[in-house]
């Protein structure tokens, strides 16, 4: 099977569990959020690099030979400052490629405080997948994939297993969906025992569109949620996964993203970074309707992001 078993998760959590942060989860009335029926929030954005990121680049770094060339990453943000993190944490170089057009200063300040080398790239994400890509050939080092990786999927995957030991068990699940590394963990862990929803924008749509046109796709990613999930395309192990498990796909526009964040804000006193609030959009927006007594929870995935973002869209 080209993904990870519920079986290789759970033996993955005890090994990266010294290294990060069990998150915490909050249950939210319906009056909260504005909601018809109450809801969790998966605080992830509360991980020790503000995503769970991390866990997929501890993963893949205590089960693989990091060779004296380091680690190399490919990343909007995130990812990289998971594996800057990890990378520093465990002895070992890292450099990080961002594309310069989707880059937040927020961001990058993350990667660089967390011991990355940060080489900023030209053109579009798919050219900065191809010159990280390059250079781990070239250099030897350690490549990290942020979503295209059987160690990653595993990594990411601790989540779902987390999430359902603490709250005893759900019916459905939002995540939000970039590259697919999040959703194809998730997906690995719950198989068909929970409906999962995958939530991207109108201008991050790669999961939507590879559902409906296959995986050989190029997504230009743009609007708030771009530096977030602008994957170009699913990986190939995500996909699979994907396709076998995740029940819906739901596309918010992006003036749903800063008006959930903002809801968010106003019920919970969270923030999240645009990729937290997509997740929740799918529900304050009304694209997705639930039944009285489904038990849902709401994944935020991130929050690195500038505090007040979704404040002046």
């Amino acid at each position: 099977m080209p993904y990870p078993t519920p079986d290789d998760i759970a033996k993955a959590a005890p090994l990266i569990a010294p290294h990060i942060r069990a998150t915490p989860i909050l249950s939210v009335p319906p009056e909260a959020l504005g909601l018809p029926v109450p809801i969790t929030l998966k605080l992830e954005h509360t991980q020790v690099t503000g995503s769970f990121k991390v866990r997929g680049a501890f993963f893949n770094m205590l089960t693989r030979t990091v060779p004296a060339a380091g680690v190399v990453a490919a990343s909007g943000g995130n990812h990289g400052a998971a594996v800057a993190h990890a990378a520093t944490k465990l002895g070992h170089k890292s450099r990080i490629y961002v594309p310069r057009a989707i880059a937040k200063e927020e961001k990058l300040r993350r990667m660089r405080a967390f011991g990355g080398e940060v080489v900023l790239t030209d053109g579009s994400v798919a050219e900065c997948m191809a010159e990280y890509a390059a250079y781990a050939e070239d250099s030897g080092a350690l490549s990290v994939h942020p979503y295209d990786s059987v160690p990653t999927l595993t990594g990411q995957g601790s989540v779902a297993r987390e999430i359902e030991a603490q709250t005893g068990g759900i019916d459905t699940i939002f995540v939000s969906t970039g590259g697919g590394g999040l959703i194809g963990g998730v997906a690995s862990y719950f198989r068909d025992r929970v409906k999962i929803v995958s939530v991207e924008t109108e201008a991050t749509n790669t999961l939507e569109r590879s559902l409906r046109e296959g995986p050989d796709i190029d997504v230009s990613a743009s609007g708030v949620a771009a530096g977030s999930l602008g994957g170009p395309r699913l990986g190939i192990d995500s996909f699979e996964a994907i396709r076998a498990h995740v029940d819906k796909a739901i596309l918010v526009d992006d003036a749903a993203t800063y008006a959930a964040a903002q809801r968010l804000w106003d019920g919970t006193r969270l923030v999240g970074e645009p990729g937290s609030a997509v997740a929740l959009a799918a529900l304050t927006s009304g694209a997705y309707t639930p039944a009285p007594d489904e038990r849902i929870c709401v994944l935020l995935c991130g929050g690195n992001a500038e505090p007040d973002w979704f404040t002046h869209p």
